[in-house]
């Protein structure tokens, strides 16, 4: 047997089904667990319940702010998302500030997207999740693959993303009383500075907002809720890439917090949010194969 992995608990081999509830969540369905390397890098291998064996993946990249958090505290978000769309998720455990910088820690998402080619995935495969911070890594990713010529994955989704770490946004000013979950002065101010220092803050491999659209951009869905702080970003970022041309979606919902859906996933703005996530990654990654039964939200 394999013991339940524990939030903040060392990394272990396991693969044996776990049940999940991290966070605050509830438990989730059983879903197997092995923790692997891929490129150097640990990450946790979460596959649902009823999956099997076929090329499609999603890169999970976690949030917290950039300096907490792991693969193994956020399994629960992983958990769900594999859940909802029973396809297989590879959560990166990448080194958090202030240990890494902005450009190691893409650095090392990069090198597990890599790995995961060599193992005999393409990138028509592999589909990018990244939630809160963890967005302002996968939406680095992306960029930064597609200026060394390394290609770009098929699809992104973006919840709740933190795009731009200096303190720019008009909501980070008039929501910062509405929003309980991520507040400047606790969190981003702190986090921010700890990710990158205040002359690189613009850089766009730091804050993926000042990046160039026009050079390409995969499909994208950015999600979130009416009363996070960091909404001006979502709009920025939703008009930068229509203005590009690019394929992309904004799904907002009325007076949620910062990444409600994971936090509160039996409320029924999150069951909602949740199932235009699959019908996204289902558009761009096709059908899960497994029962139908064990994809209800």
């Amino acid at each position: 047997m394999c013991p339940q992995f524990q939030a903040g608990s060392r990394s272990r081999r396991c693969g044996a089904h776990v049940r999940t509830a991290t966070q605050g969540q509830r438990p989730r369905s059983a879903t197997r667990v092995e923790e692997r390397t891929l490129g150097g890098i640990t990450v946790l291998d979460v596959r649902p319940k009823g999956w099997t064996e076929n090329s499609k993946v999603v890169a999970y990249v976690h949030g917290g702010a950039h300096i907490i958090y792991s693969a193994k505290s956020t399994l629960g978000r992983a958990a769900i998302f594999a859940d909802d769309t029973g396809h297989r998720i590879i959560s990166v455990n990448y080194t958090v500030a202030p240990e890494a910088k902005f450009s190691q820690m893409s650095d090392e998402v990069v090198a597990v997207i890599q790995a995961l080619l060599k193992e005999g995935h393409s990138l028509a495969d592999i589909l990018i999740y990244g939630d809160s911070s963890g967005v302002g890594l996968a939406a680095v990713v992306v960029p930064k693959m597609r200026d060394q010529g390394l290609g770009m994955p098929l699809a992104v989704v973006l919840v709740s993303p933190w795009l731009d770490v200096t303190r720019t946004g008009d909501t980070e000013f008039t929501l910062v009383h509405a929003e309980p979950n991520y507040l400047y002065e606790r969190h981003s101010k702190y986090g921010g500075g700890a990710f990158a220092d205040p002359r690189d803050q613009k850089h766009p491999y730091a804050s993926p907002a000042y990046d160039d659209f026009s050079k390409g951009f995969p499909p994208t869905l950015i999600q979130g809720g009416a009363k996070e702080i960091l909404l001006s970003g979502f709009i920025r970022l939703y008009q930068a890439l229509d203005t590009a041309g690019l394929s992309v979606k904004l799904d907002i919902y009325e007076g949620m917090p910062h990444n409600f859906a994971s936090r509160i996933p039996d409320a029924p703005e999150s069951k909602l949010a949740r199932k235009k996530i699959q019908d996204f990654v289902r558009m761009h990654l096709g059908e899960a194969r497994r029962p139908a039964t064990t994809a209800a939200v």
